[in-house]
């Protein structure tokens, strides 16, 4: 029996008076890739801005746990000293800052060494990065995996990636998909949202979201069919019709 490393609960959250998510419920097992996949407005970025604790995502009901603990009503901070990271859609840019000191800002391990070791697994000259800085004049590509290095070296348990192949070139989304590869080889437990069938084939498990809910998990391909013929199967119109009707 699989290790279960996040639970999510009846998660239910509201922003600006609209219901966003509607009793999510979840469970993510440890070691493994898992695919959450629904079209744009769906919640996906949401959920996951939920479980990562950010300003403006307290739920108002349901309960978070992870590793066992209720992180419901933790502070950031407190969830990523735990092991969890949230790696988003748009990178940051940090004008002046160096991805060096990007990098070692939350490693804990802090050292030069460090910095170079996690470039090189994202496939990056440490010699040709280690000074530049974090801003417009690294390619979408670029910025993707310096987030990334960065992450590594916070060492987590579980990395919540919002639309990995977000503004990249295939090149750069391969080294990525070695790279996720790699990472669960390691033991990291990683949740990709995506509404692109390369990242989903990625994955061992998938979720299905769709108007705040999960309609559906399990094998990969039998997932895949719901986006293969445009989402026919999940009755979006339906669906978006009696959620409505339904929402408390």
């Amino acid at each position: 029996m699989d290790n279960i490393i996040l639970t999510i609960d009846d998660l239910n959250l509201s922003v600006q008076n609209k219901k966003i998510l509607r009793g999510i419920k979840m469970e993510i097992w440890a070691g493994h890739i898992h695919a959450l996949i629904g079209p744009n407005g769906a919640g996906k970025s949401t959920l996951v801005s939920t479980v990562m604790g950010l300003p403006g995502y307290k739920p108002e009901q349901g309960k978070i746990c992870f590793l066992g603990e209720d992180i419901t009503n933790l502070p950031v901070f407190d969830r990523a000293q735990r092991g969890l990271t949230l790696a988003w859609q748009e990178p940051a840019r940090f004008e002046g800052l160096s991805v060096e000191k990007f990098i070692l800002t939350g490693a804990k391990n802090k050292c030069h060494k460090r910095a170079e070791e996690v470039l090189e697994m994202v496939g990056l000259d440490p010699h040709k990065y280690l000074n530049r800085a974090v801003d417009k004049t690294l390619s979408g590509g670029e910025r993707k995996r310096i987030e990334l290095a960065s992450i590594i070296a916070m060492e987590p348990k579980l990395i919540l990636l919002d639309e990995p192949d977000s503004g990249i070139d295939i090149d750069a989304l391969e080294k990525i998909f070695s790279l996720l590869k790699k990472l669960k080889q390691d033991g990291i437990t990683i949740v990709a949202i995506t509404h692109s069938l390369a990242v989903l084939n990625q994955a061992d498990h998938a979720f299905l979201m769709c108007c705040g809910k999960i309609l559906d998990k399990g094998d990969v391909n039998r997932i895949a069919s719901y986006f293969q013929n445009k989402c026919i199967p999940c009755n979006h119109d339906r669906f978006i019709t009696s959620t409505i009707e339904t929402a408390p």
